[in-house]
Order: C-alpha cells, then structure tokens, then sequence
C-alpha cells in the first residue's frame, strides 16, 4: 500500500512560492505532508497559495521577503532555525527575467536585479540553510533553472548568463556535500511550463500549449524521494 503522506513530518522551503512552478510545487509539497515555508515577495499571493495548502489539508507558514535585500536571508534562516531543526527540501524557484534585449542593450537595473536575484541570493541561501540541510536526514536541494544557462540563445544574454551563474553554484555545492552528509542537489530544466515569466517572454505563445506548472511540480515531489546522486540534472517535458 502507498503512503498516501509520502512527506509527513519533513520541513520545506519554497522561495518563488507565489506564482507559476513556486506555488505549484508549494501545494504539491504540502499535499505530500511536508509542512511548507512559503518565500516570495508579494503578501497576497502567500496567502492565497497558504489558502490552497490548507484546503487540501496541509500546512504551511509564509514568510514574505525580497530576498535582493541586504541581510534579508540572514534573518530568514535565524527565524527558521528558531523554530525548526532542520530543512529537510529546499527548492530555488525564485527568478528574476530582464527584458530580452541585445547584450549591447541590456538594462543595468534589470541585469543588476537578475544578478541579485538568481545568483547573489541563491549563495546566501545555500550558506545560511547549509546548517540545517545538513543535519536533516537526507536533505534535497532542487534548483529550477533553463536551458539558456548552458546554449546561449540571441537575446537572452543577461538572463543566461545569470542562470548559467546558477547553476555551478548548485552544483559546486552539490559535489562539495556529497561525501560529507547525505545532502543531495538537483538542478532541473522544467522546459516550456505555462507560467507567467514564459509569458512575457513569448507573448504571441497560446499558453494551452505547454504543459502547466503542476507537471513540473508533480516531479519535484517524486525527485526528493529518490536517491540521486549530487549534480543530477534532468528536464521535464
């Protein structure tokens, strides 16, 4: 017989939690039994996502922050540490996307934003919950990341090159805890997802015809139960 709460009793982050494959895999998580931390910026869409969670019978607590802020994940993990022993999931889907222009006319606002974003804060978690994961038993880190990060696409320069930024992160970090703990990281292409970010990118997409973000979701939740090894890479189509 199937455990019907695959993740009963495990604590996860979510940042991106909001919106598109963040909140999907939010409800997904909590559906599955873990109790969810919900991260985004926007309030409002916390507690809708919040709502959901509960409505399907799971928990969660939302902690609305912009994680571009000095010091803002500093705070997060000491919150979260005071309250929880260990992160047993955490997933990065938070993502900054610039307009796409030629790298000679790339905002520097936007780019700034994108590095902050998906590189800067993305090291500072992974310092500031490392204690945590590592003391969990078996933590999984997933990264939501795009295939631009690894083929150069015109256009795309200031969003790729951050991504590709991202991505050897995840992985350094991966094969620096592998032989030290039993974490394990992932980093995953969730391919064309109807989600508002792909949206903007490709306004003239019917959005009926790419798969919707609970897809991606549904194979998160599956990958934090397997035991992949570190630096394991996978698309979603």
């Amino acid at each position: 017989m199937t455990d019907a709460k695959p993740l009963a009793g495990k604590t996860a982050l979510v940042t991106g939690a909001s919106r598109g494959i963040g909140a999907a895999t939010a409800k997904a998580l909590a559906e599955a039994g873990a109790h969810v931390i919900l991260v985004a910026r926007r309030v409002k869409a916390l507690e809708e996502v919040e709502d959901a969670i509960h409505a399907l019978g799971g928990t969660s607590t939302i902690a609305p922050l912009d994680l571009t802020e000095a010091d803002s994940v500093g705070r997060l993990a000491s919150a979260i540490s005071g309250r929880w022993d260990t992160i047993d999931i955490l997933v990065l889907s938070a993502a900054y996307l610039p307009t796409l222009t030629p790298i000679s006319q790339v905002e520097p606002k936007q780019f700034n934003e994108a590095i902050m974003t998906n590189v800067v804060a993305t090291q500072a978690l992974l310092a500031a919950f490392d204690p945590l994961l590592r003391k969990a038993e078996g933590a999984r880190v997933i990264g939501l990341t795009s295939s631009v990060g690894a083929d150069p696409r015109p256009f795309w320069g200031a969003y790729a090159s951050t991504k590709a930024a991202f991505d050897n992160l995840l992985e350094t970090y991966g094969a620096e805890v592998e032989r030290l703990s039993p974490v394990r990281v992932a980093v995953i292409d969730p391919g064309a997802t109807r989600t508002e970010m792909r949206a903007r990118a490709y306004p003239g997409e019917d959005p009926e015809t790419v798969k919707p973000p609970e897809t991606v979701a549904a194979r998160i939740v599956q990958l934090v139960q397997e035991d992949f090894p570190s630096g394991h890479r996978e698309r979603v189509d």
